[in-house]
Formats: C-alpha cells, structure tokens, sequence
C-alpha cells in the first residue's frame, strides 16, 4: 500500500491560510475560510474527479491542517442547486453537504461551503478584516465601496451565511467578470483567483486598499469616536491594574450567575481609547456586527459608568446594579425574537464588560474562549472606528444578530463540542509547584481541565513548570515566597489579572528541618513556622478575599503531613508545623463555609521521589535518623506501611483532585491520608 501524499491543490491552499491566518489584520480568529479546487482520483471508478477543499467547521485559517479540512465532490455539491428548496428553508442544505463527501470526507463542512463550491474559480478566500467589515457596516457601505474599488469589487447586501448567499456571490461573479472579490454587507470579504497566489493576492489587495481608503478619509478629521470625556482618561498603568484586580473577581462572579466562566483582562491602547470617549455609550449599545464577533461577544457588552477611582464599595454596587438590568434587557432581548423553534436561552451574563479607565474584561468557558472574545471585541473597535471615520457604523439589525445567535446550525455546533472536563472553568493557584507533590498538582489540575498559577520561590521551576502544561491559556508562573505578605498578594492579583479571580488554592510550600530537641535552635523553629505555618495562614487568607469577592465558594486544600498526627523523633520543629496547619483546615473550614468555601487537608506520608525537600537535605538527615541509606529512604518508608507502597507526588496529586473535582461537594474539614497506611497516624 503506498503513502498517501498531500495534493499540491492542498499544500497550496494550507500554505495560504497559514499567510494569511498569521496577520490579524486579515482575519480574527478561527474567522474566514479558505478553498481550493482540483482534480484527484476517485478510490473506487479510477477515473479523474472533481473535488474541493475547504476549511471545516470550527477551525483557524493559522493553525489550520489537512485534517481540519472538508473534501467533497464538486459535481455533487453543485448539483445542489437543483434541490435547492429556497432561502426559507437553506438550513437543510447543511446536511445535504454529508452526501458530497469525498471518502471520509475530512472535517465537519462549515455553513460558508456553498459560498467556496459554487464560485466558479478555483481559489476561494472569505475573510473578516476590520478595514472590510468598516466598510461592510458603514451606513452608506455601497457607495463607499464602489469609491473605494470601482469596479473591481462588487458590493453584497446584507444575507446570514447558507446557500442563498453562496448563489448570490456566484451570479455576481459570473455577471462581473473584472470583479476579484466582493463586501458583503455587516459581514466581511470574499476573493477569488485561478492560482492560490492570485487568490491571496486579491484576498490582500481588498484589504490593504480598505486601510489605505479608510486612512485617507480620517486624515485630518476629529477623532471618530469623540472627544476623551473627563475622569475617564486611563489610570496609570499600575494603579489600572491594581483596580483591574479588585474589580475583576466581582465581575467574573456577576459574569458567572448562569455558569461558571474564565475571565481574561485587557488593557490595550485600542481598548483604553474607546472606553475614554464620548461615543462609547452610543457605539457599545450598537453592538457588534460580523457574526464571527457578536457570536463570541453577545449582542452588546456590559458598560461600567463609574469614575475609574471612585470608592471600590461604590463602583462594586453600581456594577451589581448594572449587571441586573443588563440581564433584564437581555432577555427581554431573547423574548422579543424567540419562536417556538428558537434554542433555549444560553445565559444572561455579558460576555464583555468595558471599564472606563481600566480596560476590557471578556469571559468565555476556558481561557482561550475568553481571550478570543476578548479580541474579538477589539476587532469590534475597529470596525466602529473605520466606519465612524467614513460614514457612521451601522450595525445589522438586532433581530438578524438574534437568527445568527441562535441559529440551529450554531446550536447543533455547540453541541458537538466535547463534555467539559471535571475541573474546566476553574482556576488553581499551587505554591511551591515548582517540584515535588506541588508539580504534579499543577500537572493534574491542568489534566483535568484548570488553569493553573505555578507559584514557587525558583521562579525558573515556576515557568518550566507552566510552560510544560500548555503556555498562558493553561498555565502562568508567578514567584512568590510565602513568608512575605507583599509577594503573596502580588501573585494573587497576577492570578486574577490572568485568568478572572481564583477558585483552587493548594497550600503546598514548605521546607523541613530534621534535628532533636536539643539541636534545634531558635531560628531552626522559626523558619519552620514562618514557612509553613505562617505561610499557609497568609496564603489562605489573601485566597480568601478574592474567593469571598467572587461569590462563586472555592476551595482551599492544605498539604499537611502524616507527622502532624505522627510523633516522630528529631522533628519537634518540622511536626509541630505541620500540626500547626493541620489545625487551620478545621478552623478556616468552620470560618469560610458560610461562603460556600470547603477547607480540606491531605496527610502524605514521606514523598521521597521528586521531592525539593528530600533533595535539599531532609532526606539525608532522616535516613540518618533511621539508620538506611539515603537512597532506600523510599523502600523503607514503604515497608512499614500497611499497604507496603511507596507514596508518590502523583498519589498527593491525587487527592487534591478527589477533593475539588465536585464528587466530595460536601465534604470540609477533612483531612485524607495518603501514606500507604500508616497505623500511628491513624485520624481519631
């Protein structure tokens, strides 16, 4: 059986939306689609056939492969048009695309696969540019465009993603033979070419001409969106994202009513700029318009209309009182469109929520979701200003934003999206994750779907650590020593300003001193205090200020140890510690449970293997004490235990997880030991 290889119509069509993909200029995210015609074989007859590539349903033209493509005959797809039951009923045209598959026929097919098969050209590019969409969401974009182009690029009104509109760009082609490409109204570009060079080449001409238009006609002018209006200039870039991270733990709570969500902060100049002038009121309740944006953004954002240093008390319950009414119009939005075929209503909460002087705070169901709703929302802002600058940003009407929202076609995508892993939309801040039990924490919290804080005092553990689990939609790395207040509450606010707030907070730092009683000095004490004792109360407690600020419950979980039940010789300091912290779970377990916040602890018996301890010089020195050597330390810990087995970092890791994952939502106070049975610590 020989290799498959790529077809050159393929590696063509890849190269170019890999180009094109990377420039967000071009395109947004996981916007637009790209297509190539060509001929191949057919597996079955011999004979030559037909085919076309297409981006599937749900993929980035920048990251996009061979498997996210679809494949389908072109003799099936256009024979379509003969069966074509008319724009009232195109949605079923969606599932006709199954039977023009090509073999397996690759990837979902996407609901812009008619617009790429019946285009007679062999290359087929749709984009979302903010300079396209400017012009295609201006009030007068017809005219404005044939300005701007001529005649080398027609003009479409405005029509929803389907067959009809597939139809209407192919008899615009057809009719306008000079014509590379075309506006469609309040959506985006289509371009085409023989050559995927002269595809990508007209796809970029459409663009850079619409920014050089665009350009033009600002030039000289007053800012489009208005004058900065008094106390909404930007804070200072420390004090904004100070009063970014005591305002985003409310927000993401406010934003979680319906269902928990990830929040994601920006800052950006564009961002600033928007929220300081005058306009925003007026522009923000226009919404947006691609589809690809208001899909990921809702209808319209939340605005804050507080002075960005006024009293937090204040701003937090104007943001509350804002939050109600914004739930109130959005389903009343919702009722005003609904029929009785419409989905049900996905959720009130804004996904946006602009704050003067601060920046943007966007919230999706992971990370990435959030960030990219994030980014859509700036290519919003770009559009609204392009087409300010021309004319006067005129959106698509709320009822066509509403048939896009809650499209079936959109529906049926929603639910072929993988079920949610255990811990997804929680974040998970692990201190000393940098080796030992605190690695493997972060490393299974983020298995099960986390975001995660990797906080040690080796900032250089941290980041391996975070960069292991995935970069910054995953994971993020923050230095802190716990024995200094200002560090901790350093990295709680990094926590926040990187994935919304904190849900998950695994007290796990600490150090060990193996000595008697009569070696043991005073500072061996009280660096033994300071560290674990100390540190975990001032880590719980700054925890706690964001857990409680976010009315969302959470969890604190205590790594203790089998020797703050077990008396052990030589580790009167180490033991006591330990206890010490054993304590706390129960006390903050009966302190935090009226805000929903469960306090739990996990009693390891000696982690040998992969331990930062162990290999600082505890491990020696308890060797000493038990007479073995260094290296069968881990064998003879197992041996006096009941089961035998050797406790591993993973086997912590474990229990953290049993504890947050929700199977034990009532369970606080409790202390689980993972010591392979050890009958002394045995909890009475």
């Amino acid at each position: 059986m020989t290799e498959q290889t790529t077809h050159p119509q393929v590696a063509a069509l890849l190269e170019r939306s890999h180009r094109l993909g990377a420039d967000p200029r071009n395109t947004n995210y996981a916007g637009g689609n790209a297509s190539a015609k060509g001929t191949d074989t057919d597996p079955v007859t011999g004979e030559p056939t037909e085919l076309m590539w297409v981006k599937g349903s749900g993929g980035d033209l920048g990251t996009l492969t061979e498997a996210g493509l679809s494949v389908l005959r072109l003799d099936r797809l256009r024979a379509l048009t003969e069966v074509y039951p008319g724009v009232e009923r195109e949605d079923e045209m969606v599932a006709a695309f199954d039977y023009c598959a090509h073999g397996k026929g690759g990837a979902a097919p996407s609901i812009d696969t008619a617009m790429h098969g019946l285009v007679e050209a062999a290359h087929v590019d749709h984009l979302h540019p903010d300079s396209g969409i400017a012009l295609a969401c201006a009030a007068d974009g017809e005219k404005l465009t044939a300005e701007c182009f001529g005649d080398r690029v027609a003009w479409v009104p405005w029509r929803r993603p389907g067959f009809q509109l597939g139809l209407d760009i192919a008899a615009i082609k057809r009719d306008n033979p000079q014509a590379v490409g075309v506006v469609l109204g309040g959506h985006g570009i289509t371009a085409w070419g023989e050559t995927a060079a002269e595809c990508e080449a007209n796809s970029l001409e459409i663009i850079r001409t619409a920014e050089r238009f665009i350009a033009e006609r600002g030039a000289g002018r007053d800012h489009p969106f208005g004058p900065v209006v008094q106390g909404r200039a930007p804070l200072a870039e420390a004090e904004r994202h100070a009063r970014a991270a005591e305002l985003l733990p409310a927000v993401r709570g406010l934003a979680s009513t319906d269902r928990p969500q990830v929040g994601h902060y920006t800052d950006s100049e564009a961002v600033l700029d928007f929220v300081s002038r005058a306009e925003l009121e007026r522009l923000a309740a226009l919404g947006t318009s691609c589809p690809d944006h208001f899909l990921r953004t809702k209808v319209r954002p939340l605005v804050l209309d507080s002075a960005p240093d006024a009293p937090i008390e204040q701003v937090l319950e104007r943001l509350r009182e804002l939050h109600a009414a914004y739930r109130e119009e959005y389903r009343a939005y919702y009722d005003r469109h609904a029929d009785a075929d419409s989905p049900a209503i996905r959720g009130a909460d804004p996904a946006i929520v602009l704050v003067p002087g601060v920046g943007m705070f966007s919230f999706g169901a992971d990370k990435q979701t959030a960030r990219v709703a994030g980014e859509f929302y700036v290519n919003a802002v770009n559009v609204m200003r392009g087409a300010e600058t021309v004319s006067s940003y005129a959106p698509i009407p709320e009822s066509e934003k509403f048939r896009i929202e809650y499209w079936a076609l959109e529906e049926a995508k929603l639910r072929r999206k993988p079920a949610p892993k255990p811990l997804a939309t929680r974040v998970a801040l692990v201190t000393g994750g940098g080796s030992g039990i605190g690695r493997a924490t972060a490393r299974r919290l983020a298995a099960e779907g986390a975001c995660v804080v990797v906080a040690d005092r080796d900032a250089d553990a941290a980041e391996e650590v975070a960069a292991e689990l995935g970069g910054a939609d995953t994971a993020v790395a923050v230095e802190v020593d716990v024995t200094e207040p200002e560090r901790i509450a350093a990295a709680l606010r990094s926590s926040v300003l990187a994935f919304g707030g904190v849900d998950l907070v695994v007290n796990n730092a600490g150090l060990s001193v193996s000595k008697p009683l009569l070696e043991t000095t005073e500072a061996d004490w009280d660096l033994q205090h300071r560290v674990m004792a100390r540190g975990s109360f001032l880590v719980a407690r700054e925890a706690a200020r964001v857990l409680t600020r976010q009315g969302m419950g959470g969890d604190i979980v205590y790594i203790c140890s089998k020797n703050g039940v077990f008396a052990g010789p030589n580790n009167i300091a180490y033991g006591a510690a330990k206890a010490d912290q054993a304590h706390q779970v129960r006390l903050l377990a009966a302190e935090l449970g009226g805000d929903g916040i469960r306090v739990n602890g996990v009693n390891p018996d000696g982690v040998v293997r992969g331990s930062g301890i162990f290999a600082g010089g505890w491990g020696a020195q308890r060797a000493a004490v038990y007479g073995v050597p260094e290296e069968e330390l881990g064998a003879f810990y197992a041996q006096r235990t009941l089961l035998k087995r050797e406790v591993l970092p993973e086997h912590v890791a474990n229990a953290v997880y049993a504890l947050t994952c929700g199977e034990l939502s009532h369970t606080t106070g409790l202390h689980i030991p993972v010591d392979a049975g050890v009958a002394a610590a045995f909890l009475r």
